[in-house]
């Protein structure tokens, strides 16, 4: 698994340097994609896992995420960086991809968790980066998405098996024996 994770970071680092070199167009459609990526991986692995709990969880969390994004946006109304838009705050891209990875890392531990808070944070410095947000923004966002994850994702626990069974201690003691294996 480890392996996994060191190739994805690896071509993660080569793709982005080179879409950060191609400029700042290449760089907004870059952050426009992988801001998918936590909240896609996510599902993906719930699905693989048969984990039916985790993707209502998933689903309660990024509709509140959303929800809560946009309400915002519509009610603060802030001038983007680069003067595009009065939609600034907070930042949809960030809100979504940390939505991902906070439920990627509460459910299924660091391992998952590690590598998507990259892709996030590499998107919402993306997002800074080419004037779309500034950092208010793309905090707002990462706080609304990771807030979302962490109201509604519980950790994934494999079946517990328990083992309760008699047992003699010497001659005169007698007594009972749990097992728990997880």
């Amino acid at each position: 698994m480890m392996r996994n994770i060191g190739f994805l970071l690896a071509a993660l680092t080569l793709v982005t340097s080179l879409r950060v070199q191609a400029g700042d167009d290449a760089l907004k459609r870059t952050t426009d994609v992988m801001c998918l990526l936590p909240d896609a991986t996510a599902l993906g692995v719930a699905i693989a896992k048969h984990d039916k709990e985790g993707m209502k969880q998933l689903a309660f969390s990024t509709a509140t995420c959303l929800a809560v994004n946009y309400g915002l946006e519509l009610c603060i109304r802030k001038d983007r960086p680069d003067g595009t838009g009065h939609h600034a705050f907070p930042s949809t891209h960030a809100a979504v991809a940390f939505n991902g990875s906070s439920f990627l890392m509460k459910r299924y531990g660091w391992k998952w968790g590690i590598p998507a808070y990259v892709v996030s944070s590499f998107v919402a410095w993306g997002r800074v980066h080419t004037d779309r947000h500034d950092w208010w923004d793309v905090l707002g966002g990462a706080a609304i998405g990771a807030g979302s994850a962490f109201i509604f994702t519980r950790p994934f626990v494999k079946d517990v098996d328990v083992t309760i069974s008699p047992t003699t201690f010497g001659d005169r003691a007698y007594g009972l024996t749990a097992t728990i294996q997880f």
